[in-house]
């Protein structure tokens, strides 16, 4: 090894103690019997001969880029981008705080809201967080209660405590999510109390609509209502009590009974917030982007990473 390459060595030591180790100027000094002014002079150096390269990742930057490749490839308008934090249940906390964050941003006054795991932590974070300030004037359902013992789905008990919290107008939808079959539900969506309901669906301004994985739990009689159509479209995700592939297919509900607001309907509303929990899989983000439904999202920033990469 000749003086030079001596050197550099010497040199790459002392950057790795000081960058790596994080030892102190100091102790690196007196460890090397030298004074601290000559290691600061000896860090320069190694930055100047390329030894050191330092990089700052700007979170706001990261999300700006983000936002562009999101917007570009699936006409997103914006988003809510969360780090992890320690565990599932401190991120979704973070989450539903950007969720109603990014409700205020947008202006929302008449707002419809879907059932799902995250519906079920965005009420549990507002009955902690009252928001009595709130522009949101008016709330409804986006779909039936379901008959499982798990609030997250019970639409009108959680249209209840969000307008309670929000200072706004609760309203309700009293039908069942699933009917026993595809004949009562075209009988109970003839009845005024559903066609009341799907006028309101269609003078709102936003709709929180849960990205959810496939296959899931509770499993809503998905095998009732699709037979084995979900396993050859290959499904990847749930939104409301809808399902789509990773392509950004429907699988078609025309036969299926579930009581909810037509696509249709959700199309043309301004504002679609997409929200994803801890646990929303790159998969199923993707295929409900796909989709073209989502003018907004609320999600992990290493999620949306990987459905970009």
């Amino acid at each position: 090894m000749n003086s030079r390459q001596e050197k550099m060595k010497h040199l790459a030591d002392i950057a790795r103690m000081y960058y790596i180790d994080g030892k102190k100027q100091s102790d690196i000094a007196a460890a090397m019997g030298v004074s601290r002014p000559l290691i600061s002079r000896m860090l320069t150096e190694a930055k100047d001969l390329g030894l050191v390269e330092i990089k700052i990742h700007d979170p706001w930057e990261r999300t700006a880029v983000f936002m562009e490749k999101l917007q570009k490839q699936w006409g997103i308008k914006g988003a809510v981008l969360q780090d992890d934090q320690e565990d599932d249940r401190l991120t979704n906390i973070v989450l539903a705080e950007g969720a109603f964050d990014l409700l205020e941003q947008i202006g929302t006054k008449r707002m419809g809201i879907g059932w799902g795991h995250f519906i079920g932590q965005m009420v549990e974070w507002l009955e902690e967080n009252p928001q009595k300030n709130s522009n949101v004037t008016d709330i409804f359902p986006l779909l039936g209660n379901a008959g499982v013992p798990v609030r997250n789905y019970h639409s009108n008990e959680n249209v209840r405590i969000m307008a309670e919290k929000l200072c706004a107008a609760p309203h309700f939808l009293y039908l069942p999510a699933l009917p026993e079959s595809l004949e009562e539900k075209q009988v109970l969506c003839s009845t005024e109390l559903y066609k009341q309901m799907e006028v309101q669906w269609r003078s709102l301004d936003t709709m929180i609509v849960n990205i959810g994985n496939y296959p899931s739990t509770p499993d809503f009689a998905s095998g009732a209502r699709y037979g084995t159509k979900l396993q050859k479209e290959k499904v990847c995700g749930r939104m409301l009590a809808y399902y789509f592939n990773e392509q950004g297919n429907i699988v078609d509900s025309s036969e299926d009974f579930a009581i909810q607001i037509p696509l249709e309907d959700l199309k043309l509303c301004k504002n679609v917030v997409g929200v994803c929990s801890a646990n929303t899989a790159a998969r199923a983000l993707k295929g409900a982007l796909a989709t073209g439904l989502f003018t907004h999202i609320v999600a992990r920033t290493d999620l949306v990473k990987e459905v970009i990469e």
